[in-house]
Formats: C-alpha cells, structure tokens, sequence
C-alpha cells in the first residue's frame, strides 16, 4: 500500500526508540496516514453480486505466490557501505517512508479482518492475506533499514501515530488507486533497472519485480470489492461520533443509510473518481518532482518522465472500475502539474528565508493561493467516460 511516503514526526525524546537516533521527517500533507473506517458497515456489506469473482480472488492470495520471494541473499552483505553520503540519506529516506506506508497498510487490513471475522468471513480472509502481505514488506524494508544501523520500532509508532478516519467507500477509492500506482511505480523502476543495471544503487530492487504482483492482486481485490454492489453498504449503526464524542439514537441508523445512498448515486460516484484520482496524481507528482526529485536522479531516471508514465498507466487501468477518469493527456493538465511544482519550489524557498514569520505569511499567500487555482481548473477539466476509454485496457 503506497498513499505517501514519509516518516511522521515523534517526540524528539523517543526518537531512538524509533530508529536509533536518526530524527524522523518532517510530518507533511504528503505523510502516510493510519486509516480508521466504520467497521459496522464493513461487516454487512452485501457480496452476492460479486462473490464469485471475489473467492478466486481470495484463492489466489491463499497460494501466497511470494511466501518465498522475501529473502535476503549475499548481495545485501556490504552493499549499504558502498553508497557515498549523499545517495545513502536519500535512499535511507526512501526506506523509512515506504515501511511506514507498507506498515500503515498492515495495520488497516489486519483490523479490519478482526472486526468483520464474525459476519463477513470471505471479505475478512481477503483482508487478513493482504494484510499478510504488507508486513512481509514493511519487515523486508525495516530490515534493509539495519543494513544502514537504523530500524523503525513499529509497534512504537503504532501506538503514537493518530488515525484519520475514511468512510468505507473513501478507503475503497484510496486503497484501490494506492496499490494500483504502487504496482506501476515498482514495475516501472524494475524495467528501468533491468536495461540499466549500472543505475541500481541496492539489491532491494532486484525484489521489485514480484513485489509488484502482490500490489496488483491487492489493487485487483478493491476493484471487485467495489463492484460488489457498494451501495448495499448500510451503517446499520445507531451512534454517531462528533468531536470525538459518541451519541446513540435509532434516528441515526437512518442518517448513515441516507448517507450511503447519497454516496452511491452515478453523478456522486464520478465526482468522487475525479476526486481522489487528481489527489493521488498531484500529491505523487508534487512529491516526486520536489523533495523526492534527487531519489530518482540516483536510480538514472528523469522525475518528470516517470511520473507522467505512471500517472498514465494507473489512470487507464483506473478506467476498469471507475466511471470516469483524468484526462491526462489534455495540454493543460502536466503544465498545471507543472505550476504546483514551481509554486512549491518557491513557498520551500520563502520558508528557508529568515524573513519575518509574518511577511513570509504574506509572500507565501498567492502561491498557496495559485495552487488551488490550479488544482480546481484541473478537478473541472472535462473527465474521460470510461466506457469509452475501455479499448485501451490491455
């Protein structure tokens, strides 16, 4: 699971209970989130629509095709040392926020698998394989962590991390698009590498190819999970939680049903698919053209180009199961992209400055300003039908 990758800021008196000393990056919007979602609504979905296509899914996740592939050969031994200061800071930067994204990732589908276990047993097994599986890959990252004398306690940062919480349908939209363009950034970096082996900077590449398939088969579960009829997930709650108070009532229960309905309507369920898609696109493309700009430089990959390939590949394979997608190749739709970037470039700049706090906070304004601009002519710009965008889908 791929939402962001940077590490969360803790306090700096347990920060080597962390990893070892090694103070943690900055919490920013582009940071992981530990999710939270109505575990009641989760447990009564209704599955019959789809259940067919979902137990193969799950079969497939039974087979556990990479029990196997996560181990450690002699290439690790030494291969840390080898790096120069420069590419080791950044590659260890790399390490902690995809652990901590992978991890983040565990703790939702092993919860979830939890709650719902009693009355939802296929969509529970589902959840406790993927959740498997993304702590393979946060323990196989933490490891490579220790080749550099770092390691992240993760049961610390479970227990000190707040929990954002998404309405199911939101954790659908989000999850899906997050495995699906983990699927397309890791097999994009496996292909480069292949052709240019000179380039692989670790032998954690070498993983990325398999790793990926588990990303797909993930993103593959969330695509029938939300053909299985969502508008037939009811709260069937009577609580409600306001400012972190809970109430009960009867009168509740219909709240959340009324909720849903509205949720699930075509023009709501388009709006949405718009949504979500341009958040995943612009953050990857903020963070990946800015702070994480010098990662792909070390690997011999242009920042730019990688992104818009893999903004591309997930938004045609988004096509599958959304109503609508991006129309990324619109002229206007990178140059936007593009605008966010400068307009970063230079709010990272004014901060940077020793200026007065308050000046700052007027010179940084039109750039905040610009950039949600951008970003709504981007959300306005006329979406692709998907059923018209569905010869493309190999």
């Amino acid at each position: 699971m791929k939402l962001m990758m940077a590490q969360s800021t803790i306090d700096s008196k347990n920060k080597k209970l962390i990893n070892n000393g090694k103070a943690p990056a900055k919490e920013t919007i582009l940071s992981p989130r530990f999710y939270t979602t109505d575990f009641e609504a989760m447990e009564n979905m209704d599955l019959s629509i789809n259940e067919d296509e979902l137990e193969a899914i799950c079969e497939e996740f039974r087979k556990d095709y990479n029990r196997h592939h996560f181990v450690r050969n002699s290439e690790f031994e030494g291969a840390a040392e080898k790096l120069d200061p420069d590419t080791r800071e950044i590659f260890v930067d790399f390490l902690e926020g995809s652990c901590t994204s992978e991890f983040s990732g565990f703790l939702l589908y092993k919860e979830l698998s939890k709650r719902i276990k009693a009355k939802n047993p296929l969509l529970a097994e589902c959840f406790a394989h993927m959740a498997r599986d993304e702590a393979r890959h946060a323990g196989f990252l933490n490891k490579s962590m220790s080749d550099f004398g770092l390691q992240l306690d993760l049961g610390f940062l479970t227990a000190n991390k707040d929990y954002t919480y998404f309405p199911p349908r939101s954790i659908f939209y989000a999850t899906y698009l997050s495995e699906k363009i983990g699927y397309w950034r890791y097999i994009a970096i496996y292909r480069h590498l292949e052709k240019n082996p000179d380039s692989k900077i670790f032998p954690l590449f070498n993983y990325f190819k398999n790793w990926c398939q588990d990303e797909n088969r993930h993103g593959d579960f969330f695509d029938a999970l939300m053909k299985a009829q969502p508008r037939t997930v009811k709260s069937l709650s009577q609580k409600i939680t306001i400012g972190g108070s809970t109430f009960t009532h009867p009168l509740f229960d219909y709240f959340h049903r009324f909720r849903y309905f509205l949720n699930n309507l075509p023009l709501t369920s388009k709006l949405w698919s718009r949504f979500f898609l341009l958040a995943v696109f612009a953050t990857m493309y903020a963070r990946d053209l800015g702070v994480k700009k010098d990662f792909y430089n070390s690997l011999g990959l242009d920042a730019r180009d990688y992104d818009q390939y893999v903004i591309n590949k997930t938004n045609e394979t988004s096509a599958r199961v959304f109503p609508v997608v991006l129309n990324v190749h619109n002229k206007s739709f990178y140059g936007r992209l593009d605008k966010i970037v400068e307009n970063n470039e230079i709010l990272s700049n004014i901060a940077k400055s020793s200026e007065n706090k308050v000046y700052k906070t007027f010179k940084k304004l039109p750039k905040y300003l610009s950039n949600g601009y951008q970003l709504l002519r981007l959300y306005l710009l006329k979406p692709l039908d998907s059923k018209d965008f569905q010869p493309a889908i190999r």
